[in-house]
């Protein structure tokens, strides 16, 4: 092993011996932070990202599907009750390929696909059914394409074509959506899937939709407006107007001066109207005209009276026998308009609008009333109505509620407070435990090292003195002019202060100040001697 990485780990270990019982603690913490922290990065970098296979699978596809994949080995993972099965990104398409040969998922709505099984032998019976079941399949899956549909099935009641045209019904279809968790469909939605389906079957209309979600709410019922019921769609006029007179009336008395209740009485009957108006036209010659006239000239035979008062035959005089008559037969044009209309469900019958406003304001009641009505559409002749009333209001209330909000909203405020402060805590008492670590180490350092710098400058000392006292030593043991001749052989002792001159150079790199002060202390101890 190199000298560099031995010494580095002497100085490691030694280092390590030095630490007290508090800095040991933090140390085993730190490191096992660190490796379960890499540990958790390495297996968050070596995880495989997951892509969906299917979705909306039967539990006899998703069965069928998952044992394929266990039989390949393949790793995945099942969502949203095991309906979507997800595997790795790189084996998606291979997986989809394979469970296409395999004829899986077996459970689909099969489409147009359903018409190339049918063979010769098919009869009309079984025609007409697998069409309309097709029809069903490819409404289905355009459906289930919608932004927030899970799965959709569509059932279509198609009647038999007849050659009377007065007993033809339309067809009608139902359609069962149930959507993503957390999602409900808008009235758009609505309307789409409704428009959709019928404009897709021959005959169909708008109105012969039925669509409803997995709650057991009808979105849309047959005979009714394609964008709910009748009472939603009482709720959402209600919704529309109240909004609208209220925006008004705040502007007009402000805020909180007034109150709007509107009642709209919604038709849930449908209904198909015909009527036939004929009209004679003014001013046009007739068609064709004809004219019959009879006459006749002679004497007339005796007359045989008339009964009396007593059923006796009073005589009379005899006529002249003379007749005429005459007869015109005149054929005109009319004009002919049949109309024919069909009334749905959700047909506003009338309604009512209640507004009180505050007596404090000084506005002009009938002024009022009347924007109210302006805004609102009344129609008198239907049978609407208008009530417009001053009263005072109850103030106690509203500031009963200001008080719970400023209340909670102070409570939000503590805890939001608590959690900054707490937060806080948390954060100062890691940093401290972080600088206090840092401050035991560097002290552990520094003393370490001073420790080691004056143990390497005592020797040094102690070196420098015993290279001083030698040449001394051998001075006091020759006579003077041994002493001149023989100097010049103290020099052998050149390594040792090569060495200590080293040392010192070493020392004065490290810590020059110190290395100074130790110098001066020797030059005055050299001329104290």
């Amino acid at each position: 092993m190199p000298r560099q990485v031995t010494s580095a780990l002497a100085r490691f270990t030694a280092a390590l011996r030095e630490f007290t019982v508090a800095q040991r603690t933090i140390a085993l913490l730190a490191v096992a932070v660190l490796v379960l922290g890499v540990a958790g990065l390495g297996v968050w970098l070596s995880r495989p990202s997951y892509a969906p296979l299917f979705t909306g699978l039967q539990a006899a596809d998703a069965n069928a599907v998952v044992e394929q994949l266990q039989s390949d080995a393949i790793p995945y993972q099942l969502s949203d009750g095991g309906s979507s099965i997800l595997v790795p990104q790189d084996d998606v398409y291979a997986q989809r390929l394979k469970a296409a040969a395999a004829g899986l998922p077996s459970a689909s709505n099969g489409g147009y696909s359903l018409l190339d099984k049918m063979g010769v032998t098919t009869s009309e019976f079984q025609q007409s059914v697998t069409y309309k079941r097709a029809l069903e399949g490819e409404l289905a899956s355009t459906i289930s394409a919608l932004s927030g549909v899970k799965t959709a099935s569509v059932r279509l009641a198609i009647p038999q074509e007849t050659v009377f045209a007065a007993e033809k019904q339309a067809p009608t279809a139902s359609v069962f959506i149930e959507t993503t968790r957390g999602v409900t469909l808008g009235a758009d939605q609505v309307q789409a899937i409704v428009h959709l389906t019928s404009a897709s079957i021959e005959g169909m209309t708008s109105t012969d939709v039925a669509v409803i979600d997995s709650s057991g709410t009808v979105l849309s019922a047959v005979g009714g407006s394609p964008t709910g019921g009748a009472g939603k769609l009482a709720s959402d006029y209600e919704t529309r107007v109240r909004d609208s007179v209220q925006a008004m009336l705040d502007k007009v008395v402000g805020p909180g001066n007034a109150t709007v209740v509107v009642a709209a009485d919604v038709s849930t009957e449908s209904a198909e109207r015909t009527a036939e108006t004929f009209t004679a036209p003014e001013a046009i010659a007739s068609l064709n005209e004809s004219r019959a006239t009879e006459s006749y000239t002679g004497t007339g035979g005796t007359g045989a009276g008339v009964l009396g008062p007593d059923n006796i035959a009073v005589p009379g005089g005899a006529g002249d026998g003379t007749f005429n008559s005459e007869s015109v037969t005149r054929n005109n044009a009319i004009d002919k308009v049949t109309e024919t209309r069909t009334i749905p469900a959700g047909t506003l019958s009338r309604q009512s609008v209640s507004v009180a406003v505050s007596d404090a304001s000084t506005v002009n009641i009938r002024n009022l009333r009347a924007l109210v009505s302006a805004a609102a559409g009344i129609d008198v002749d239907r049978g609407d109505t208008v009530t417009v009333e001053a009263m005072t209001f109850d103030a106690s209330g509203a500031a009963a509620a200001q008080q719970a909000l400023n209340d909670a909203k102070e409570v939000a405020a503590g805890e939001q407070l608590t959690s900054l402060v707490r937060t806080g805590i948390i954060a100062l008492a890691a940093l401290l435990l972080v600088v206090l670590a840092a401050v035991l180490v560097s002290r552990s350092r520094r003393a370490r090292r001073e420790a080691v710098d004056e143990a390497e400058l005592e020797a040094a000392r102690e070196a420098l003195e015993a290279a001083q006292q030698q040449p001394l030593i051998l001075a006091a043991q020759t006579t003077p002019m041994q002493l001149e001749t023989e100097v010049l052989p103290v020099m052998p002792i050149a390594p040792d202060a090569d060495r200590t001159r080293s040392e010192i150079e070493m020392l004065a790199e490290r810590d020059p100040q110190k290395t100074a002060e130790y110098l001066r202390a020797l030059m005055d101890d050299r001329q104290s001697v």
